[in-house]
């Protein structure tokens, strides 16, 4: 009866050991489940804390970029509009000086018909 007994003693240790390893791993797991979720939740705000920052950012980029090119639209109309004045007035000459030339070449012609 001994035998049996000891037998009986080493299968119920055995057996505790085993129950008591399981919940222990279970304890650990459960744990690591809860820790990834808190960094997750942490990440997430991280991401959309950035998120926030990067499209105030690139909206503010947007805006000064709209102004620039507004500017340089400006600029760029009164330069042409600038040049397109000198280039009228250098017409204007030159009509002028062709028609001058026309002019003595005309009296020039009459002068020689006569």
């Amino acid at each position: 009866m001994t035998r049996t007994f000891g037998k009986i003693l080493a299968a119920a240790l055995l057996a505790s050991a085993t129950l008591m390893f399981s919940q222990d791993a279970a304890q650990d797991v459960d744990k690591a489940a809860k820790d990834t979720g808190k960094a997750t939740k942490t990440a997430a705000k991280d991401t959309g804390k950035a998120t926030k920052t990067a499209a105030k950012d690139t909206g503010k980029a947007t805006k000064t970029a709209a102004k620039d090119t507004e500017k340089a639209a400006d600029k760029t109309g009164k330069e042409t509009d600038k040049a397109a004045k000198k280039t009228g007035k250098g017409i204007k000459k030159g009509v002028k000086d062709v028609g001058h030339g026309v002019k003595e070449g005309a009296d020039k012609t009459a002068d020689t018909v006569k």
